[in-house]
């Protein structure tokens, strides 16, 4: 489970006293406003029909950082349909790819649409709370499910907090995750000190908890709680560039090891670029790998 994390969509000052939602409406107007800051999610549509024969109404439509189709089920307070209503409009989406794919050629334009990650389609479902049947019920499923609690502080702030995350990727053995790792580009290797680098990454990303999804695309594997927090590119010859979702500004930065990209164009996500040359890199970079993954 991951800590609360706590959004001012307007200023004011924050109650103590959480509280629900007075309407269901009010929970999915406030993440549709704010879905790429709160879920790591681009907005694509919301109440979006299925059409007749189907008879449903999807809460929202999202697209992910790493291109993965996104359907957000909302419930004011505690539901036990909300997973398997989500899920049953999951099973729509993968029968209606194309037309998925031509709202987000719509919305977000032709490199987007021809990017969408049909390997890795999510759920969320973001509900005043959840049971621990609901928590069970995840963890049988192999599609990749989260469940997030939320509250309201006052008119101005939500905290939503993570009760359970579920990947729906095939289990892979570490050795097969080390060679995925380490291989890059379309299973190509790269020898000596580089590649033993790329796994040791690997395994530290991964290390920091056991509710890490990793993601691969051919650009680069991210590694995603609710949002990426770090994006790992190919080796390099002599060195391996990481991208953590962290605020350059709260890190001393050193030529050559860390840089400032935001507003630069790189693969993956995060405004922090580490330069990884040798293990001890990686050691210092630990630090900031953990205050990356502890605000995802």
């Amino acid at each position: 489970m991951s800590g609360l994390r706590l959004f001012h969509t307007t200023s004011g000052v924050t109650e103590v006293a959480p509280r629900l939602a007075d309407v269901e409406a009010d929970v999915q107007d406030l993440v549709e406003a704010h879905m790429e800051t709160m879920l790591g999610v681009r907005f694509l549509a919301s109440e979006y029909s299925t059409g007749s024969v189907h008879g449903g109404r999807i809460d929202s439509l999202g697209l992910d950082e790493n291109g993965a189709p996104v359907i957000v089920e909302y419930k004011r307070a505690t539901d036990a349909g909300v997973i398997h209503q989500g899920l049953f409009y999951l099973s729509w989406l993968m029968d209606h790819r194309d037309e998925f794919q031509r709202l987000v050629r719509h919305r977000l334009g032709t490199e987007a649409a021809a990017g969408v990650l049909w390997s890795a389609p999510r759920l969320i479902c973001v509900a005043g709370d959840f049971t621990r049947y609901d928590v069970h019920a995840v963890r049988e499923h192999r599609r990749s499910i989260d469940l997030v609690r939320y509250r309201f502080y006052g008119d101005h702030h939500i905290g939503l907090e993570t009760v359970a995350s579920v990947t729906g990727h095939a289990t892979v053995s570490r050795m097969a995750r080390r060679r995925r790792a380490a291989g890059g580009q379309g299973g190509r290797t790269t020898g000596g000190a580089m590649t033993e680098l790329a796994a040791a990454v690997d395994e530290t990303l991964l290390g920091l908890g056991n509710d890490i999804v990793p993601v691969q695309r051919k650009q680069y594997r991210a590694y995603q709680r609710l949002r990426n927090f770090a994006c790992v590119c190919p080796p390099q010859q002599a060195k391996l560039l990481v991208y953590l979702k962290a605020d350059p500004g709260t890190v001393d930065l050193v030529p050559g090891f860390t840089r400032d990209v935001t507003g630069l164009g790189h693969h993956g996500t995060g405004d922090l670029e580490v330069q990884l040359r040798t293990e001890r890199d990686l050691e210092k970079a630990h630090d900031m790998f953990r205050m990356a993954y502890a605000v995802a």
